[in-house]
Parts: C-alpha cells; structure tokens; sequence
C-alpha cells in the first residue's frame, strides 16, 4: 500500500480596498449637502425636537444618503470608468469588489431606513425610503442613460432632505418644507448643467445624453438661465412667508443677483470663446455651490439664534 499525501495550496486573496475606498463610494461630499439640508429643515420647522432623537435622526439621514451614492457608484461602475472626473472612484478601479459594494448599500438603506422609523417616525422613514428608492431607480437606472432631462427629474432625490429633516422634527409635510424642496429642485440643474458643459467630451465617451451633448451646448446655456431665473425667484418665498428674516432675505437677494449675473454671463459668452465660456461656467458651477450653502445656512442660524419666530 502506498500512501499518498496530497498537499494543497490555499491561495488568500486581498482586497486592495481601504477605509478611505469605502467612505469615497458614499459619496461624502454630496452626503454632506444633504446633512446640512436636512439639518436646516429639521431646525427651520416649527416645534422641539429632543437635541438626541435629532442627532440620531441626521446620522440615520446621513447613512441613507450614504447609501443611495454606494448603489450609485455600483450601477455605475462601468461609465465611471470612461470618464476623467470618475475614473479614480473605487468600483470604477476595482479596489472594491461590486458584489461587495451592492451589499455594503443595500444593508445601509435598510438600516437607515427602519432605524429612522423605528426611532424618530415612520413619516421621515418612509420620506428617506423615497429618497434611496428615487434616487437609485429612477435617476441612476431608469433616467440617467436615456433622457437629457435625468437631472432635472432625478434632481428631487437631492432635494427631499429638508423635506424629510421637518418630517423628522414634525412628523409631517408641510408648504414652508416644499419650498425648500423647490429651491434646491430649480438649482439643481444650472449646478449640474454648467459642470457638464465643461465635460461634454466625458459624458459623450461614456453614453451619458446629458443636455449638452443632446440638445448642445447652446440650448444648455439657455437652460442654465431659465432655471437660474426660477431658482432666484424660489428662494424669496422663504423671506416672504415668514420662515426666513431679514438677514434671509439679504443673502437671497445679494446672492441671487450673483448666481443670475453668472447665469448671465454664461449665456452671452456662448461659443465665440471657448476657454472663456469653460471659464464661466466653472465658476457658476462654484458659486452655485455657495449660494445654496449660504442661504441654507443663513435661514438656520436666523432660527438658531431666535430671530424668526
């Protein structure tokens, strides 16, 4: 009898993903907007809500919003791939593994979710449920590779947070929330549309019919203007039913003459230079970024500090 021993050789793989990997696919920085929204809503609303079940509610917020950019970057690993702004991302280098990203987003959407409910109320709950849901499937599955509107429909996904932030605090929905909801609704696509103007040749690589590469660049300029025009028009109705002051209603005006000028300038640039136009419209891109910031922070501090009542 011979014996035979079979040795086998147990071969460990390692994933080249880092902590840093994992808290890039939640998207930090677009989770950050919508914190800082959905504080402001929470605080703006009317009534008390216990400083802890409000802290618990953000971070349950912030998780969900971490979420719905995971399942993002997972669907859209692919064209993240063909474009220059998204290539470095980790499912887009394959630092992460995709199986491992989709159920590291599913599980946050669960969690945030029925943790909301559970502990601040099931109308927030329900509001964050819509939020993941709309943003994942209608904008990143359904709108974002078939339609140049996908920003302007997907754009309500990013602008529930103050909505489910008064939810939060009121267990309701209420006209001052939706127009908080309007504001950033209307800036969403002049935000997005200027970026995209300056990476029409990425959004073209990867299939993506941004209005720029559809309608082209002209009719998006155009664009830019009207929505400019309707989100500086949206942003006095807070100054104007009570829920923001004077200082509200400052920013808002001084602000908003800022972000239309920009508009403005975009528009008349045009093609007739195109280092200009780039120019242009990176900076309304930039501003867009602090106007909304300031006018959110502004209507908080306005209620932080008692002086909206």
């Amino acid at each position: 009898m011979t014996d035979t021993t079979t040795s086998q050789n147990t071969v460990t793989v390692r994933s080249e993903a880092s902590l840093s990997d994992y808290i890039a696919l939640m998207k930090p920085r677009v989770m950050s907007l919508a914190v800082f929204t959905a504080l402001t809503g929470m605080v703006v609303a009317p009534g008390h809500l216990h400083p802890v079940i409000g802290a618990i509610a953000i971070l349950f917020i912030a998780i969900g919003a971490g979420a719905a950019g995971v399942l993002n970057c997972w669907y859209d690993a692919d064209i993240d791939r063909l474009m220059a702004r998204t290539a470095r991302r980790p499912l887009a280098q394959g630092r992460v593994p995709s199986e491992e990203a989709l159920a590291m987003g599913l599980f946050l959407a669960g969690c945030s979710v029925l943790c909301l409910g559970l502990i601040v109320n099931w109308v927030a709950g329900a509001l964050l449920a819509l939020t993941i849901a709309y943003y994942v499937f209608v904008y990143t599955i359904w709108l974002k590779r078939r339609t140049p509107h996908n920003i302007v429909v997907g754009g309500a996904a990013g602008a529930l947070p103050p909505v489910i932030g008064w939810a939060a605090a009121t267990g309701g929905v209420s006209v001052e929330s939706l127009m908080l909801f309007a504001i950033i609704f209307l800036w969403t696509p002049p935000h997005f549309w200027s970026l995209a103007l300056t990476r029409t040749g990425d959004y073209e690589r990867a299939g993506v019919p941004m209005l720029p590469v559809v309608a082209g660049k002209a009719a998006t300029r155009r664009q830019i203007l009207i929505y400019s025009l309707a989100t500086v028009i949206a942003t006095l109705a807070p100054a104007y039913t009570g829920l923001g002051g004077g200082a509200y209603l400052a920013v808002a005006f001084a602000g908003g003459a800022l972000f239309l000028a920009l508009a403005v300038r975009v528009y008349l640039i045009g093609d007739s230079d195109s280092n200009a136009g780039n120019k242009a419209a990176r900076q309304l891109f930039a501003f867009s970024i602090l106007y909304l910031f300031a006018l959110f922070a502004v209507l908080l501090v306005e209620h932080v500090l008692g002086l909206v009542t």
